[in-house]
This record gives structure tokens, sequence and C-alpha cells, in this order.
């Protein structure tokens, strides 16, 4: 999957989507990520959803002959006549407070000394209330096939509208086989329907177990890694042989990017071509490939925040997925180690498909603001099989790979060299 994230309050009104969907195309991305599109409570926030079963009014144009629902369908049908497929998040969670839920099934939802429980996160110490939240009770609740019957009309009401996949938030705070069943169910009457477990903020073993529930996706931490550390690539082996993962170098959730890294282009190039080659599927947020620097928000941002570009990284990103796309091996979970290399600045990730016999090197400097020097006396030495290997970097490709092989690495560049299909298939 490569998703491009169209965050629907910087978007503005579903009829006005058409543009971002072309220029996701035009990058090769497949998929477009959409957060949830349902109505929020009093605070305004994306993911305290009052009512499963309307269109945030911020969405849609309210002087439209069209309803609602119907002015999301035709945005939807235009993603996917430019052969893209649309996900939405899915919040299962939790729900706003000010719900009618909470007056009608009161039953469904935890309840701490007789009192709605909101949910929580631990910020350095500091517990952190989500005032606006309340929890599903997935675990104790007295009417368990009710609230799960509620949850499967929400899933079928969004795949009406014409979503074919779901992000499912914070996916590790909702039971394994309450994910099973759901998963299962939903593909008997939609199949093909994807299911993407956001898991970020829980460890790795929580995060072996969602995917276990069946998920085809899950998404992985990449986005912090520094290159040197060995957590990411033991968290990526934990998890591979049960769920491909998804990159990304930034999200709603993070900062952007190109603000964190001081407006250094070649930094965020650096961690697009990581992203997109480290793991079988990857994502970005609208506004990346301009270098955007404001935060988006999940109750203030609107379309008046939509920024000038400070780059342009559209034919860049485009590159980078057309080199994903044509070798399967960056499309799969296989086989991924560091070599040894004496510089600690630069980074070679070797990979080895487990479908295919491609095998591929990547070779990164880890710097995003100086040169660094790369020497090999034979690169085809760091390939098992000994084959030969071509350049498909995305950027100052070689015609050929010399021996002894010499390169004086530019800040933050990636080489991409794969083994030669012509020669395998000798």
């Amino acid at each position: 999957m490569l998703i491009y994230n169209l965050f629907p309050l910087l978007a503005g009104p579903c009829g006005s989507w058409k543009p971002h969907f072309e220029r996701a195309a035009t990058m090769g991305f497949d998929w477009i990520f959409i957060n949830p599109v349902q109505k929020p409570g009093y605070s305004g926030s994306l993911y305290s959803i009052v009512d499963y079963f309307q269109i945030n009014p911020l969405l849609v144009e309210q002087t439209s002959r069209h309803s609602a629902e119907q002015q999301l369908k035709a945005a939807l049908a235009d993603a996917e006549q430019l052969g893209l497929k649309a996900m939405v998040d899915l919040v299962i969670n939790h729900c706003a407070f000010d719900s009618e839920l909470t007056r009608q099934h009161r039953e469904w939802f935890v309840l701490e000394n007789g009192e709605l429980a909101h949910p929580f996160c631990m910020e350095n110490g500091q517990k952190v209330v989500w005032g606006d939240l309340v929890r599903f009770d997935h675990q104790h609740t007295s009417d368990p096939e009710g609230l799960y019957q509620y949850f499967y009309k929400i899933l079928d009401y969004l795949l009406g509208l014409g979503f074919k996949g779901f992000r499912c938030d914070a996916a590790y705070q909702v039971p394994g086989p309450l994910w099973s069943r759901l998963m299962r169910e939903i593909r008997q009457r939609h199949p093909g329907t994807i299911f993407a477990a956001e898991t970020l903020g829980c460890t790795a073993d929580q995060t072996k177990q969602t995917a276990q529930a069946g998920f085809d996706y899950v998404f992985n931490s990449s986005k912090w890694w520094d290159f040197h550390g060995a957590w990411l690539l033991e968290q990526y082996q934990l998890v591979r042989e049960i769920s491909p993962s998804i990159s990304f170098p930034e999200s709603h959730d993070t900062d952007r990017l190109f603000q964190e890294v001081n407006g250094n282009e070649a930094a965020v190039k650096q961690r697009y071509l990581f992203a997109a080659l480290f793991s079988a599927g990857a994502m970005i947020p609208i506004g990346f490939e301009y270098g955007f620097r404001r935060r988006l928000h999940v109750v203030e941002t609107r379309p008046k925040d939509w920024e000038s570009p400070n780059l342009d990284l559209v034919d860049f990103i485009a590159r980078v997925n057309a080199v994903k796309r044509r070798y399967s091996i960056f499309q799969e979970e296989c086989p991924t180690s560091v070599l040894p290399y004496q510089n600690p600045n630069i980074l070679i990730l070797w990979k080895a498909s487990a479908r295919s016999h491609e095998e591929a090197l990547i070779i990164l400097n880890k710097d995003p603001w100086n040169h660094q020097y790369f020497y090999a006396e034979n690169l085809s030495s760091y390939i098992q099989a000994g084959a030969p290997l071509m350049d498909v970097s995305p950027e100052y490709p070689l015609d050929y790979i010399p021996r002894p092989f010499s390169y004086d690495l530019r800040p933050g560049q990636g080489f991409v060299l794969v083994t030669r299909r012509d020669h395998l298939s000798e």
C-alpha cells in the first residue's frame, strides 16, 4: 500500500478533494486515507465522534442540493476513477462523551465509581485525560452482541459510502477476538476489505498480538529510528511474518518533518526514501510533498491553513514510488539486516525477498547536513547470491557499478541497488 493521507480539515469540503487525488495519483500512490468523516461532538475533534451515521458538516457543502452522503460518494468515485482506493479512520475504542449512545446504551461503556470513564495516556509521568471522550467497554459490557452489531453497522455504513478499507484507530485497545469476528464477517459481505491497525504507543509484543487478530497491515515506528539503534529491526523481525507494515516519515499525529529538520530538504528526502523502501507499505500526509511546517490539528486545522510550498517533492516522491512498485522486494516484509561498515554515518541495509530471488542494498548517508565518503572493493560481495547489481536510485543513478566502488555521498543521499533480473533468470 502506498497511502496518501488526505487530512479532511485541511482539504475542506469533499467537493474540493479532486485536485489532491490527482496529485496523489501523479505521485504513484494507490490508496487515499481520510481521517474520520463522521460528525464530531462538542469538542470538534475528528476523533470524538458523536454520531457515527452522519457526515461531519465541515466536509460537505451545506448549500448543495445533494445530501452529505451523496457528496462524499461522488468524491470517492473521483478517487476511484484515478485508480485510488479510499480507506477511512475507524474509531471504535471510544466515542464523544456527549453522544446519545451514552444515554441509550450506558451498558456499552466503562464506568468508574458509577461515572463514564474517559480514556487517558501518560506523558512524561503525567496522566493526560481526554475529557471529550468515553471508553467503550469491550471486555465486560452486559450486552456484547448489541455493541458488536452496532460496530458492524458502522463499518457497513462506511463501506456503503465507497470506502474500501479501514485504518483502525488505537487497534490494540480493542480485543483481538472482536477484531477477528468483525474482519471475518465484513469480508464475507464486502470481499477484499483492507484493515490496517494503528498501533503507535504500544509495545512490540502488543503490536504482534494485535496483528495476530488478522489485520492486513500494521503501522510501524520507523519514523523515530535514528539509523543506529537495534530496536527497529528487532520489532520488524518480531511482526513481519504475521503482518506487513506501513512506514511514514510524518503523520497527522506528529510535527511536520520539514519543521523538525529546520527546513533541510535533504533530510526530508532521506526519510521518505527510507520509509518507502523499508517496509511493504508507506504513507505521507497531505502537504509533506510541499514541506509544510504547520502541524495538522484534529480540531483547529482549516483550509485557510494551507501553506505556500516551501519545496516541491512531487517528482521525487513519484520516482521513489516507481522504484517501490517496480521491484517486489520493496513490497513485502522480507529478511532485512544492517551490515557493518567502518563509517558510522553510513547505513547499509540488506534485504532479501522471501517471494523471489531479488536482493537489495540501500546505502544511505545518515547525515543530512554533510557529505560522507563510501568505498567498497566489490559491492556484489554484500549480496548472498553474488549476483550483479544495478542502480535504481531515484536520484543520481549510475549507469554501471564500478569495481572498486567509491562515491562521495551527498547529504542524506541514498543509493538503491537491486540484483539484475536478467542474471537471475539465466
